[in-house]
């Protein structure tokens, strides 16, 4: 059984894999759980009956985060009534292509999604967590943003740029209260990774001979959203079995 603390948190991304182990998680901690999808009806509502169940309290909210007037005014919104104290930018996308070969569209969407969504989600949210003098940033990276991976020079690109922008924001409002931190997963176990990465591939890749779980990526994620990381602000880590 869970209780409210009284905070609340939002997770772009919510309806996948990782964002719904973070949902989980975050709730299971007491916090009220925003599971932000812009598709995926079905599953963000699994995700919410699934936390409501376990005796949490969760709702999704739909929009999507590159169109910043849609997030701002979704995002005023659900401020009229308490501030949103822990946010996690889980969502991201895919658009993977050697450099020669990308077009503009997949170079633009990819950062759209990843690095655009993470200021239109969090600029609004900060004022709040300022006067609040309490606040958790927290930016679902890649191993990719770290070490580049070939095919990806968007997504690398969009996720290091994630590093950069929290990295500065940790500066500026750990005064506040505020923390700032990057999380980034490496070989996860989901279905697209799944069919990716073959199991000897893993194992010839990954020091610790096996793809992680959302839930690796869920509990380092619910630390950082806790009192006890007060300290930690502006790093980068991984979650990749020693990968990186």
């Amino acid at each position: 059984m869970t209780y409210r603390t009284g905070k609340r948190a939002i997770v772009s991304g919510g309806s996948g894999h990782i964002g719904a182990a973070i949902c989980f998680a975050l709730a299971a901690a007491g916090h009220e759980v925003l599971v932000q999808y812009r598709t995926g009806r079905e599953r963000a509502d699994a995700v919410v009956e699934g936390i409501r169940s376990d005796g949490g309290e969760a709702q999704a909210v739909s929009f999507d985060l590159t169109d910043g007037e849609a997030t701002r005014s979704m995002l005023s919104g659900l401020l009229e009534s308490e501030p949103v104290q822990i946010v996690v930018h889980a969502a991201g996308y895919h658009d993977d292509a050697p450099l020669a070969g990308m077009t503009g569209e997949a170079w633009q969407r990819v950062l759209d999604v990843s690095l655009t969504g993470f200021f239109n989600l969090v600029q609004p949210l900060l004022l709040p967590m300022i006067r609040a003098r309490w606040g958790r940033v927290i930016a679902i990276s890649s191993i990719s943003g770290i070490l580049g991976n070939r095919g990806q020079a968007n997504y690398a690109a969009a996720k290091a740029g994630l590093h950069g922008a929290v990295k500065s924001l940790s500066l500026e409002y750990a005064s506040r209260g505020i923390t700032g931190n990057v999380v980034a997963p490496g070989v996860i176990a989901t279905p697209g990774t799944e069919a990716a990465f073959p199991a000897e591939r893993i194992e010839q890749l990954v020091p610790a001979r096996r793809a992680g779980t959302p839930e690796d990526v869920a509990n380092l994620v619910r630390f950082l959203a806790s009192d006890e990381a007060g300290y930690i602000s502006g790093q980068v880590i991984a979650v990749s079995g020693g990968l990186g």
